[in-house]
């Protein structure tokens, strides 16, 4: 298995960036999530971004004394599918209200035996099978490469792990790290593929958080998963082939326990304000030369590198 560890991090309890006194936690909520019901004096904020509008508006409130925006990937309605979601809208949408962590609450498919429908993972890596997204905000005349060895905030995730353990149900589980395989969508596997991803040692399969993670990266936002299990995909010879009525069925389920675990961790997170290396994730990798990027490109990334490039005023 891949990785499948979180390393203790000492960062957490170093002196925090004065950026992150202000900050604030993004929750990006999938299928069966297209709220936080403990959110107290909700705004609705209605955003354009040189990308797009994002999903849906987003909801800027209170949970547990920390200032948090949620914003439903699909829509409060459900009417993006995986491709069609607008990744690089929502993450900029985010990243234009001082929000510098996510945590990503989605469904998933269990890989291996031990994971069973209605556990949770806190996945640590990833391996991507899609090939219809735009996955970077740097294009189009500026070129960086940031690093995604680590592709999950390895605090965050700590954070999420301990507030899972402390409120999981006697028989089910919360599994620390394992490799989350990033499938295209909309349709479910095939059984070859579904064994073929289990040979490589895949822990859970979905077809949303790849993509984010790389954009919240480029972004400078920490990242991390709540994966909720809800079926065996199709490999499991013991279990039906996933349905829509299966993974809601045990969708709404989780969902209210990932709502508790996603409040508390949001405690955490407000106490602590956790630096992470995504915060500075731009500082060694941008390639190009700001004065050799075209002016439409600067203004649409600028958001992202004014703290290395200053900033930049369309004229």
């Amino acid at each position: 298995m891949i990785n499948q560890h979180f390393p203790s991090n000492d960062i957490e309890q170093a002196n925090q960036p004065s950026f992150l006194e202000n900050a604030k936690l993004g929750v990006l909520g999938g299928s069966g999530l297209y709220s936080i019901e403990n959110l107290k004096d909700v705004k609705e904020l209605e955003i354009e971004t040189p990308y797009g509008k994002p999903s849906d508006n987003l909801r800027l409130g209170n949970l547990e004394g920390m200032e948090v925006v949620f914003l439903a990937r699909h829509g409060r309605h459900h009417t993006f599918t995986p491709t069609e979601v607008p990744y690089r809208a929502n993450i900029w949408a985010l990243r234009s209200l001082n929000v510098r962590w996510i945590l990503s609450p989605s469904a998933v498919g269990s890989l291996q035996e031990q994971v069973r429908p209605l556990d949770m993972v806190v996945p640590d890596q990833f391996i991507d099978r899609t090939h219809q997204r735009p996955l970077t905000f740097f294009s189009d005349g500026a070129v960086a490469h940031v690093t995604m060895a680590d592709p999950f905030c390895p605090t965050l995730s700590r954070l999420l792990t301990e507030e899972g353990e402390k409120l999981m149900p006697e028989g089910r589980q919360i599994h620390k790290g394992g490799t989350y395989l990033a499938m295209e969508g909309p349709a479910f596997s095939t059984k070859a593929e579904s064994n073929l991803y289990r040979s490589w040692g895949c822990k859970v399969i979905g077809m949303t958080n790849h993509t984010e993670a790389r954009l919240a990266r480029e972004a400078e936002i920490a990242y991390s998963s709540l994966s909720m299990v809800t079926d065996y995909d199709c490999w499991h010879e013991g279990y039906g082939n996933v349905s829509v009525d299966m993974v809601l069925d045990n969708l709404s389920t989780n969902a209210k326990l990932a709502t508790k675990i996603i409040t508390s961790t949001a405690k955490r997170i407000s106490s602590t304000r956790p630096n992470s290396d995504a915060h500075k994730a731009l500082k060694n990798s941008l390639m190009t030369s700001k004065d050799k990027v075209p002016q439409k490109t600067r203004v649409k990334i600028n958001l992202f590198t004014e703290s290395y490039w200053g900033n930049f005023n369309e004229k």
